[in-house]
């Protein structure tokens, strides 16, 4: 990959995330799954609801979103699905801040979630008091927030971005000459800067899922698999990043399981996207990417622990009980949604297309 030469300039300390549960999907019995699905589709249809599900869910969830007229996607996708949609309530099978961004989007609508304790650890690495401190110590710089983080730090910001505009909205802004505090991911920004050259003040939050992909394990397979592209999602270490054929967001890469014409491909990214890539293109290979080198215990753990707390039963209990309920404070919303909306402006005027606001 040719990238442009950047100076280095100080960076914040990290926040590290101290604990990550262990992945434990939702196991069913047999006929346990139809009984389910039986019993939640016409609560959906009663209580004038529909389903909205992140491409890393199960796939029970997103075959049920589908089912249901609901949507499957990255989580803006998820938020403005649900604006445009008629249903009175969203239920948002993902983790905490995409059901908040769909709250943000969608004030008058109830919002629920599966599981509210289904966090991030991009949006956990980045408190929004500390870097709220941290940008009043730069006011020259101007702020953009990744996807995946809460409503109070979005609101802090001057841009929300996606995976897919980031590129785009820091060139933009370095042509008119700003400095920029970037957030919370270090290996997207850091990928950002390389590409635009910007000058970039990145905090130093890492997403636990892509942060452990390995370059010397995807080398190794690649060897095994040499008619496989490698598809890499940018939350990506840069090591792992220079050997992607394709670099981008979830729709992205998606998109080129479909399009390419390699039989196979490696996939660094969480694996709760194979459910829609074994869709778009059912007689390809998937290759998990490595998480591990030489002697590691754990060949490829790509999958977010809590995206998997998400399932059926917890789904139907939300909707049964009404618990799990998404509330984000209307003034805080309020200032959220002016950085949203300015990325969704400029996308608009650009002709973009915009995805992957979940950035996983």
């Amino acid at each position: 990959m040719n990238v442009m030469s950047t100076v280095s300039i100080p960076i914040p300390p990290a926040h590290a995330v101290t604990h990550v549960p262990p992945v434990q999907e939702e196991r069913l019995e047999p006929g346990e799954r139809e009984a389910l699905i039986s019993r939640i589709k016409p609560l959906l249809s009663e209580q004038d609801a529909v389903l909205v599900a992140h491409y890393y869910t199960s796939g029970d969830l997103q075959r049920l979103a589908e089912e249901t007229g609901g949507c499957v996607s990255d989580s803006l996708e998820m938020a403005r699905f649900g604006h445009a949609a008629q249903a009175r309530t969203l239920i948002v099978a993902g983790v905490r801040f995409m059901g908040e961004t769909a709250k943000i989007l969608n004030p008058e609508k109830r919002v629920l979630m599966p599981d509210l304790g289904a966090e991030c650890s991009l949006d956990l690495s980045c408190p929004a008091d500390a870097f709220g401190e941290f940008c009043d110590a730069h006011p020259d710089r101007t702020v953009v927030v990744y996807a995946n983080t809460s409503a109070e730090v979005k609101a802090r910001a001057d841009w929300v971005v996606t995976s897919s505009i980031a590129v785009k909205v820091a060139r933009h802004l370095k042509e008119q000459g700003r400095k920029l505090i970037w957030a919370p991911d270090r290996y997207l920004g850091d990928y950002v800067r390389r590409v635009t050259g910007a000058d970039m003040l990145l905090w130093q939050g890492a997403c636990v899922v892509h942060e452990r992909f390995k370059a010397e394990g995807i080398r190794a397979l690649r060897r095994e698999h040499p008619e496989a592209a490698v598809l890499v999602h940018p939350e990506s270490p840069a090591s792992v990043i220079d050997l992607a054929d394709v670099v981008g967001s979830t729709t992205q890469l998606i998109r080129a399981v479909g399009e390419l014409p390699n039989p196979s491909f490696i996939v660094a990214t969480d694996n709760g996207i194979f459910h829609k890539m074994h869709a778009v293109a059912p007689a390809k290979t998937l290759l998990e990417a490595p998480t591990g080198g030489h002697g590691a215990t754990c060949v490829s753990c790509a999958h977010c622990p809590w995206m998997a707390m998400n399932g059926l039963k917890k789904l139907l209990h939300v909707l049964e009980t009404g618990d799990n309920e998404v509330h984000v404070d209307p003034q805080v919303g309020a200032r959220a949604a002016r950085s949203i909306n300015r990325m969704l402006a400029f996308a608009g005027q650009a002709g973009i297309t915009v995805a992957g606001m979940s950035g996983d």
